[in-house]
């Protein structure tokens, strides 16, 4: 089967379709862009950097470096996005747009920060601490390879969810594949390892767990997805991390990989592994009435707890993303079968929302009766009322979902994702440009700076800089 356009070029539209620039229009230059880039760089090399990786977010004074949510030690770096994989590809896609090598060295530097905290399944948790040097349980590939013998009571747990796995190997792949890094032979090691953990994680259905420690062990038949209305309302506290999950897109950020990982290495294995998933997925949409998909489904491929504010249920949020996903192999195959659950699933969003409210939607929906149901703050016990919510988790998804929602369904009619024209593209990087203090940051709402908006802001002007090249930029 061959691959007939790469999925970064269909969801984009090429530079070249963007409307020209008036002349009296003012737009920052690609120099002016670039100096900008460079200066962030800089700033964030220099600055923020330990041992090549990085925080997400920061005081303006430095003297605290923040991890997920809270503020960890100086000298912990994040995996999960944005953090050390996220300013890695930017600076990555920086470099590929400018050929400007400061970025490709801070890219190594972030590779190196990853390699060296790589499990030995072949993945990666949400975060390391360097003053931690051999923490006594754990095991990591440069164990492997050194030919340690560990007690079993190690472990490795590479984890899904969040992009964190997934968005070090896209890093990773990204990076090898560039010339300047083709004989590299240490990151080409690391990225073989950890894709082959990936894979032999799936298990034979197409699955996988929120977590992995080695391949898949066990029958994983290829059931159809089935749904009890007496499930327990009372929080089990079971051990979910082997179940099938959906949350935090692991479905939608592991096939994105296989696909671009298919794309440059010209390894069917990561077809085959894509389109397995997306038979999983198939497998894994909910009947009538509510033709959706769960966070999580047990072995039995039934929707199950996950954490104590989460419930077994039918979930608008995840089900946006395994849409996105089933569409994206669509495009990728040309095979037609991972439409067939879109009708119906688009169908449902529009009779779900909630009452009276077009644009708002919860995120869970009880099993057969598919109408909201909640979490109690401090309790966490089910309820149908929506006045008393944990301010922790989303348990409705407003605007920003209905918007995300709304480009998906343009996205199925035109089969490609609008860009906006350059002069549109030049009032955000002329906007980005004038929030950069001078030392090269950006700071969010909150007077942080934020290694998010770094993100944005590289791929926003890189962008910018490639509608100005021959070639169009690599975007995600």
């Amino acid at each position: 089967m061959t691959f007939r356009l790469p999925i970064l070029a269909l969801l984009f539209a090429a530079a070249a379709a963007q409307e020209p620039v008036a002349d009296s229009a003012p737009v920052p230059s690609v120099e002016e862009v670039t100096v900008s880039m460079k200066k962030a760089a800089s700033f964030y090399r220099s600055k923020l950097a330990y041992n090549g990786g990085y925080g997400s977010r920061w005081s303006q004074g430095l003297t605290d470096v923040y991890g997920e949510k809270r503020p960890g030690s100086p000298t912990h770096i994040m995996i999960q996005p944005p953090g050390t994989t996220s300013v890695g590809l930017a600076m990555l896609k920086a470099y590929q747009v400018t050929g400007d090598r400061l970025f490709l060295q801070g890219a190594r530097e972030a590779a190196d920060a990853l390699m060296w905290c790589q499990l030995a399944s072949g993945g990666w948790s949400g975060g390391y601490d360097f003053a931690r040097q051999r923490p006594s349980s754990l095991r990591y590939r440069r164990d492997v390879d050194a030919g340690v013998i560990d007690p079993e009571d190690r472990i490795a747990f590479s984890t899904l969810d969040d992009n964190k796995t997934q968005s070090a190997l896209l890093f990773l792949l990204e990076l090898a594949n560039t010339p300047a890094c083709a004989k590299d032979v240490k990151l080409r090691h690391a990225l073989n390892f950890g894709l082959e953990g990936l894979l032999a994680a799936q298990a034979p259905n197409g699955g996988w767990p929120q977590q992995y420690n080695g391949a898949h062990q066990g029958a994983a038949p290829a059931l159809k997805a089935s749904f009890s209305t007496d499930w327990s309302r009372v929080f089990p506290n079971a051990d979910y991390k082997h179940y099938y999950t959906l949350n935090d897109g692991v479905f939608l950020h592991t096939i994105r990989l296989l696909l671009r990982a298919w794309e440059l290495e010209k390894d069917e294995r990561f077809l085959s592994a894509a389109q397995k998933a997306g038979d999983f997925l198939l497998l894994a949409q909910l009947p009538e009435p509510h033709p959706i998909w769960a966070q999580q489904y047990n072995l039995q491929m039934e929707p199950a707890w996950a954490r104590k504010f989460e419930p077994p249920a039918a979930c608008s949020r995840e089900s946006l993303g395994a849409m996105q996903a089933l569409y994206e192999l669509s495009l990728a195959t040309g095979e037609e079968r991972y439409r067939g659950p879109l009708p119906a699933a688009l169908a449902w969003f529009e009779r779900s929302h909630l009452k009276g409210e077009p644009n708002r939607w919860a995120r869970f929906y009880e099993l057969g009766a598919n109408q909201p149901i909640y979490c109690e703050a401090d309790t966490y016990a089910i309820t149908r009322e929506s006045s008393n919510l944990p301010t922790h988790y989303a348990y409705i998804l407003g605007d920003e979902f209905a918007e995300e929602l709304g480009t998906f369904r343009q996205l199925l009619k035109t089969g490609i994702r609008n860009r906006s024209d350059r002069r549109i593209d030049a009032e955000k990087v002329t906007a980005a440009l004038q929030s950069q203090a001078d030392a090269g940051y950006w700071l969010s709402e909150e007077g942080l700076i934020d290694a998010g908006l770094f993100g944005l802001n590289f791929k926003l002007m890189c962008e910018y800089i490639s509608s100005f090249n021959s070639s169009p930029v690599l975007v995600e």
